[in-house]
């Protein structure tokens, strides 16, 4: 017996199965196709094939087909176990849930007692979560599916040398999609759940929940509970560098361009999603991407465009050509706007497949915080310089505005807030992350700015959504310092109370004050005001004034 499999057999018990453990991914390729089976249709049964080859077999992407019911995180079903000793320290909420520490045992025994007698192969990654060893995880990741494998190997750093005590950091996910929960004996809400155990260092996954980003987001919630109690803030963003060695950060929730406006040729990428700001700089927590593909544009997006073809990559949920078997297509002749299975559509591909990225993932200090925001009402400023205590009242606010739907008709915009932009995956207060952002950006004298890449002249409907081009370079300004207080004059938004520069290089001056965009100034005055009674009334409903939160508007 090994020792990974005394380990196992010692903290889950699990025996009698067949492991294959660090597997390439060529063999992880084959492994797929011939032994992952599941549901891939919502009528359909459960062993149908889950992987796929394109016309370019082992030398081009692996495709994947999660259930039909599971094409994104599934939040409603995603828990921590209530263990007394963290009871009080966990950021408890709806996509975070508390549950019973004995029902967790008796569920995980059971799903564990199910593999044991089913008795067949389980696949094992060895990796870490975190590039700087300082601070990475050792993460064991175990799963019936080899596609699940191939994503992790994809995601994470592998043979991360200085790490200490790995056996006292490790932590272990368990994937088990053929067992099934039962809610009225096992205190889930449906027959799948996805439970974090601090205490063990275990994440349990079981039942419908094969969505690839489940292997991700897991340890990302995990990251962000272990990072900040070593004094130190763990982000949900974007990180690159320029080539006079300024790194920048990018928060922003979903459309508001963080991966777009990060991959910038003048600047190399630390990463796009995950990362870690320490006393050493800013690490990324993952070795890979895991992009969105719905209605890519290749032209806008090279890289990922190229890495559709390349080996060991993974697309997610795309469907396959009418008429056409996928092992007859060419990976650039897929449909990437058909979201007929989902939105969701998605890739994962290694950072390597990025020829202008960081050595090792990793930078220095930041010079300067964006905060992105899309503004479907179109009343934010497209640039506003932020002090100390507006970086934590607009980071814990998290905003920006959606559409309210497809129907036809409806264009009334529709807030969104989420703390820290990534609340979900925040397992501490938020008032944590917040304070230590502060605490950094006073030390290394960063900047901050809240960039609005929304709409002007009018909300959505009406206006029009600000210019890629006149974004760019109003970043582009931030990031050189042409923004600073010693730069430029500021006017105060009466409303909102937010610093707008008053002139940037190659910036119409007129539209960075967003009044001015509009025709009728008292109907952009009531929709300025109605924004803010909005962002008030977050800031009451989540008691962010009793985690020492200032209010500011």
């Amino acid at each position: 017996m090994t020792s990974f499999q005394a380990e196992l057999k010692e903290l889950l018990g699990l025996d009698g199965v067949q492991y294959r453990a660090n597997l390439d991914k060529v063999t992880l390729f084959h492994e797929a196709l011939a032994h992952d089976r599941g549901r891939i249709r919502p009528d359909g049964p459960d062993d149908q094939p889950k992987a796929y080859q394109t016309k370019l077999g082992v030398d081009g992407p692996l495709i994947f087909y999660t259930d039909p019911s599971c094409t994104g995180r599934p939040v409603q079903d995603t828990f921590a176990v209530a263990w007394p000793e963290v009871e009080d320290v966990l950021w408890w909420k709806k996509d975070f849930q508390k549950f019973d520490p004995q029902q967790y045992l008796a569920l995980r025994k059971r799903a564990v007692e199910h593999l044991n007698a089913k008795g067949g192969r389980l696949y094992v990654q060895e990796v870490y979560c975190g590039t700087d060893p300082y601070y990475a995880v050792p993460y064991r990741f175990i799963s019936e599916y080899a596609t699940h494998a191939m994503f992790v190997h994809n995601m994470f750093p592998k043979d991360l040398a200085g790490v200490q005590n790995e056996a006292d950091k490790r932590w272990t996910t368990l994937n088990v999609p053929s067992f099934h929960a039962d809610p009225a004996r096992d205190g889930t809400k449906s027959k799948r759940a996805v439970i974090v155990d601090v205490r063990d260092r275990v994440i349990l996954v079981v039942g419908r929940a094969d969505y690839c980003g489940v292997n991700k987001k897991g340890m990302f919630t995990v990251m962000n509970y272990i990072v900040p109690n070593l004094g130190h803030l763990s982000m949900h963003c974007s990180a690159n560098v320029g080539q006079d060695g300024d790194c920048a950060i990018l928060f922003g929730l979903s459309g508001t361009g963080k991966t777009t406006l990060s991959a910038d040729p003048d600047r190399k990428l630390i990463g796009d999603d995950e990362h870690a700001w320490t006393a050493s700089g800013v690490s990324n927590l993952e070795d890979g991407c895991y992009a969105k593909l719905i209605d890519l544009n290749k032209e806008a997006e090279p890289v990922i465009a190229a890495a559709l073809s390349m080996a060991g990559t993974v697309i997610e949920n795309v469907p396959a050509l009418p008429g056409k078997r996928l092992e007859d297509t060419d990976p650039q002749e897929l449909d990437l706007n058909d979201g007929s299975i989902t939105e969701n559509t998605r890739f994962s591909y290694p950072l390597t497949c990025n020829p202008n990225v960081m050595p090792d993932a990793m930078g220095p200090h930041p010079q300067t915080i964006v905060l992105l925001t899309a503004d479907a009402f179109g009343v934010l400023p497209p640039v506003s310089v932020l002090t100390p205590k507006e970086v934590m009242y607009h980071f814990v606010s998290g905003f920006t505005a959606k559409l309210a739907g497809t129907e036809v008709g409806v264009t009334e915009p529709k807030a969104a807030f989420s703390a820290c932009f990534g609340a979900p995956f925040m397992a501490q207060h938020p008032s944590v992350y917040a304070r230590l952002l502060a605490e950094k950006m006073q030390q290394h004298h960063t900047r901050c700015i809240l960039l609005n890449t929304g709409w002007g002249g009018g909300p959505y409907g009406v206006g029009k959504r600000i210019s890629i081009k006149h974004t760019r370079a109003l970043l582009n300004a931030a990031l050189r310092g042409d923004l600073d207080a010693d730069k430029v004059q500021y006017t105060r938004h009466p409303v909102f109370g937010l610093q707008m520069p008053n002139s940037c290089p190659d910036v119409p001056s007129e539209i960075l004050d967003p009044r001015n965009t509009w025709a009728d100034k008292a109907a952009y005055d009531a929709a300025a005001t109605k924004l803010r009674d909005m962002f008030r009334q977050n800031f009451e409903e989540k008691g962010f004034g009793k985690l020492g939160i200032e209010p500011v508007m």
